[in-house]
């Protein structure tokens, strides 16, 4: 075979590195927009925060320079060649997001760790306890196999260990606190707390024979079946029951040195407030620095400059470097106030559909709403919107919303109308909160109601809403 050249023509569609910035500026919500502008002007010596001026005062004032900076103007016939120039805004896949994480206190494994200490372990079971810690996730389970655990210990650290011995290990690890960390499963995990438990009443006895018997019949809440085959009373078995409510099913949980993104701290992104029937919006700054160029880079530039406009030789190198991180600079300046310019219009036009729903947060008055309804008013593609409404809050007189809340299906009633999906989870939450909880509504029962009230609705559509409110089936309601 011979090798040939060839050329041919392609149109490929890619991201320009502006592009690639503004969206990901357009995600972030307001606190980590603040750690994401702070990193910026790290990263890029021609940044500096500009000093905040006082309410009412314009650029310019209280001695301030107006920032005017225009990098062609210094450089018209530079020939430094464009590659030089562009900036390294890579996308995701090319260059991964480094975040900085807080963590205050002790992890759960740092702590699971300490107290292993204590026991009289050899170096060779510490090592191996401390795998095992690194496998328990983060609400205190440990869900995989001790086999998968032993194989992967003997690939990754060259220790070659039995099942048999890493559950000698796991039974030290489930006598550490909190209680119950460790478990392979629910039953396990409620059992190793009950056990650590002095088991001497009545109704923790029967709680105890519950869990270890006849856990499967309990978890389904087949309570009459379980009185009858345990022949209690249903005093006797409601007081068990209560022993076994007192128990933790996510020990991880009980741990709370360590947390540091378990607490959200939420802080809106946009403000609204309602006065004498108008709407007042703008948008949160939060601890957002603004930013300007720095004007002495600007001008070391322009004293590399001759009078004719070219360039000398010397200081090509330092005057391409400026000029790159001064063209970065002016894009990242320029994203942030492209966010800022398309936060609003989707929050207005958010705004103007929802009228009724903000001046008072009665969720009944929620429109139905898609993406596609403010995406076609705003003229925006429907991949922006969604950038924008997610993780997003805005301030109300009546709370902190957070966007993609407002957003719902439409659904008819038989007059035509039509309502929000919020509607009918009212509906259905209030049903649900005033049923006999000794015989709960089941979904069949539930889609009748609605269909009385007028909403066209299936029972699957019944069921769809109740898993998404996290209501649990008719079933698992029932209570002695």
């Amino acid at each position: 075979m011979s090798l040939k050249q060839k050329q041919q023509l392609t149109i490929q569609q890619k991201l320009s590195p502006q592009q690639i910035q503004m969206i990901r500026l357009l995600e972030l919500p307001a606190m980590q927009l603040e750690q994401r502008v702070k990193q910026e002007i790290e990263e890029n010596i021609v940044l500096e925060e500009e000093p905040k001026r006082e309410e009412g005062t314009e650029p310019g004032e209280n001695g301030e320079e107006p920032q005017r900076v225009s990098v062609d103007e210094y450089l018209r016939d530079d020939d430094t060649p464009i590659y030089k120039l562009r900036v390294n805004n890579l996308s995701k896949d090319d260059k991964p997001q480094h975040q900085t994480m807080l963590v205050h206190g002790r992890s759960l494994p740092d702590f699971l760790v300490e107290q292993l200490s204590f026991r009289h372990l050899s170096e060779h079971q510490m090592e191996l306890a401390k795998y095992l810690v690194g496998s328990i996730e983060e609400d205190g389970y440990l869900r995989r196999d001790l086999d998968s655990i032993a194989d992967d210990i003997a690939f990754t650290r060259g220790i070659e260990v039995s099942p048999d011995d890493l559950e000698d290990l796991l039974a030290i690890i489930q006598e550490l606190e909190p209680i119950g960390v460790g478990a392979r499963n629910l039953q396990e995990c409620l059992l190793i707390q009950m056990e650590h438990q002095s088991i001497d009443t009545p109704a923790r006895q029967l709680a105890h024979k519950i869990l270890t018997s006849h856990f499967d019949d309990f978890v389904k809440k087949h309570y009459e079946k379980l009185i009858n085959r345990l022949r209690v009373t249903e005093d006797e078995f409601r007081d068990a029951i209560e022993e076994i409510k007192r128990l933790s099913p996510k020990p991880g949980n009980l741990h709370s040195e360590g947390d540091s993104d378990m607490t959200p701290y939420i802080v809106p992104d946009f403000i609204l407030d309602y006065h004498d029937g108008h709407f007042d919006l703008s948008l949160n700054k939060y601890n957002i620095p603004e930013v300007r160029i720095n004007q002495r880079y600007v001008d070391m530039m322009r004293s590399m400059v001759t009078p004719d406009g070219r360039v000398k030789e010397e200081n090509k190198e330092a005057i391409q470097f400026v000029k790159g991180k001064i063209d970065s600079a002016k894009w990242f300046i320029s994203a942030i106030k492209q966010r800022h310019d398309t936060l609003m219009r989707t929050m207005r036009t958010i705004l103007d559909y929802q009228e009724e729903y903000f001046k008072d947060g009665n969720m009944s008055k929620l429109r139905p709403m898609i993406l596609k309804d403010i995406a076609e008013r705003t003229g925006l593609d429907v991949s922006t919107i969604s950038r924008v409404v997610n993780s997003k809050y805005v301030q109300t007189h009546f709370g902190i919303i957070l966007l993609k809340t407002l957003f719902s299906e439409a659904m008819q009633t038989e007059s035509g109308e039509e309502v929000s999906s919020y509607e009918i989870k009212n509906i259905l939450q209030e049903c649900i909160s005033e049923e006999d909880k000794h015989h709960p509504l089941t979904d069949e029962t539930l889609m009748e109601i609605l269909n009385d009230k007028g909403y066209r609705i299936a029972r699957r559509t019944v069921a769809k809403y109740r898993e998404i409110m996290n209501i649990p089936v008719a079933r698992l309601r029932k209570t002695l």
